[in-house]
């Protein structure tokens, strides 16, 4: 900075057209003199809004292009991706904001690539609609490729999800019926989006979810053009992967249902269903999408409804996914209502993704049932068979305990003990059962019945010896069971 006087750094921006003379003047009657570091003059453009970090940084490298793209003027970065970097501008004349997307630098000399992008800007020019971040232009500066988009105050769902940490089930409706209704619109016009992830929603400040990038929907496009049915560009592994273990062909116009099952998923529990990871090969793997656990595994408490949802989007089998975004809109808007009348929507899960995805949800756990009463064993018995649990049965507390004595594997993952008939009997076994060395480690869950609601003061209890209250609420049960095991 200091082969840069004030004055020089003043003609250099009216060289650049960034300021006309009768600005640059009122800025020098500001100071008082001309006289001045370049650091007092760049602070006053700063404190006006005549100028930007962007611009002076850029300046200062001796930049003498890449200011203006079309009657755009760029202000500042607001995201960098792979591909491009997304500038917020003005327009010269009309003083409106917007969004002005560039092909980065390294693509200059890639035909391939800037094909690419030209067609991403003319395709998604075709889709107007209030769900889809409009592209109102396409063009070149210097052989440098842009788009100018709708600017939106706001952030993506990717950066939002980290500061909420979940979204609750209406909100998470409502975004998702924004995102279906917008690619339901594109599936209409031939169009799929085909980078469906988080970072790729823009939640505006009224809090309508905007699709942005529909870059790889222009790639399909070109591939199939090239015949190039073999390569799998780096933006593509997900949906590569899926395609891949579900045995469709490439470029399956179901996949971006999937992929908003996925982000319903996470924006509903915070968590992702698939591992997140940058290696190649991994996420290709067939593991990845065959080990998505279920969502109740996450928030046991979500209406069933709603989870007929999740499950049908996220199917496997494309025959039992949703044929059409406008399918799963109508479902989501349908739980939508339900919800916001008062239908808490529970009930079990149906439909043959929810039924599968149930009856797994103990699959490969073991469970012994302690309790006397014969109508009471029969219940839980079948309740936990249904979930794919292993089950056993013990009238005797003692005898219990001493299967796990007998050296070898335990009998059991977790241990329930009922109160119901066997009262202070059950509560003695439930804290042997903690205080033993052989079982000290093991889950164990007490049902305490509403006669026995003293017990609960005189149980040990941890993290993973828990009571359950009488009456039993299957959700309360499956819940426990789940977060237990998943501990262990």
């Amino acid at each position: 900075m200091s082969d840069w006087s004030a004055e020089k750094f003043a003609q250099r921006i009216f060289d650049l057209a960034l300021l006309d003379n009768m600005q640059i003047e009122g800025v020098w009657g500001e100071l008082g003199s001309r006289d001045v570091s370049l650091e007092e003059i760049t602070s006053v453009m700063l404190r006006k809004g005549l100028l930007t970090n962007l611009q002076i940084e850029r300046i200062m490298r001796g930049e003498r292009q890449g200011f203006f793209y079309g009657k755009y003027k760029l202000l500042y970065l607001v995201g960098a991706g792979t591909f491009a970097r997304v500038y917020r501008a003005v327009h010269v004349d009309k003083g409106s904001v917007a969004a002005v997307k560039v092909l980065r630098n390294r693509f200059l000399n890639d035909i391939s690539q800037q094909e690419q992008f030209l067609r991403e800007g003319k395709m998604v020019m075709e889709l107007r609609h209030p769900n889809i971040v409009p592209v109102y232009e396409v063009g070149a500066e210097r052989h440098r490729k842009y788009m100018v988009m709708e600017f939106v105050e706001g952030d993506n769902l990717r950066e939002i999800l980290k500061v909420r940490k979940k979204f609750n089930p209406i909100e998470s409706l409502k975004l998702m019926a924004d995102i279906a209704s917008g690619l339901d619109f594109a599936f209409g016009k031939g169009v799929t989006h085909r980078d469906l992830k988080l970072s790729n929603v823009l939640l505006t400040s009224s809090g309508r979810a905007k699709l942005v990038d529909f870059g790889l929907a222009a790639l399909a496009a070109t591939e199939k053009e090239k015949g190039d049915e073999k390569s799998t560009n780096a933006r593509s592994i997900d949906y590569a992967g899926l395609e891949r273990v579900t045995g469709v062909k490439k470029d399956d116009k179901q996949s971006d249902i999937f992929f908003t099952g996925c982000m319903l998923y996470q924006i509903l529990t915070g968590v992702s269903p698939m591992s997140e990871t940058r290696d190649r090969s991994q996420r290709l793997s067939v593991a990845r999408f065959r080990e998505i656990k279920p969502i109740t595994l996450h928030e046991p408490d979500l209406p069933g409804s709603l989870v007929n949802v999740v499950n049908k989007a996220m199917e496997l089998d494309p025959e039992k996914r949703y044929a059409t975004p406008g399918n799963l809109l109508l479902d989501l808007q349908n739980v939508l209502r339900r919800l916001e009348s008062g239908d808490t929507g529970d009930g079990t899960v149906e439909g043959e993704g929810g039924k599968r995805l149930l009856e797994r949800e103990g699959e490969g756990h073991s469970v012994m049932i302690v309790e006397s009463n014969i109508e009471m064993q029969d219940a839980l018995r079948d309740l936990l068979k249904r979930r794919g649990y292993r089950v056993l049965v013990v009238g005797d507390a003692r005898r219990a305990i001493g299967r796990f004595e007998m050296g070898g594997d335990p009998p059991a993952e977790c241990v329930v003990f009922c109160t119901t008939e066997m009262g202070e009997e059950a509560l003695e076994a439930f804290n042997a059962f903690g205080e033993n060395e052989d079982t000290k480690h093991i889950p164990a869950v007490l049902f305490i019945a509403e006669k026995h609601q003293d017990y609960a003061a005189r149980a040990a209890t941890a993290d993973h010896r828990q009571l359950l209250p009488m009456p039993l609420k299957v959700r309360q049960l499956r819940a426990m069971l789940l977060k237990l095991l998943a501990k262990k």
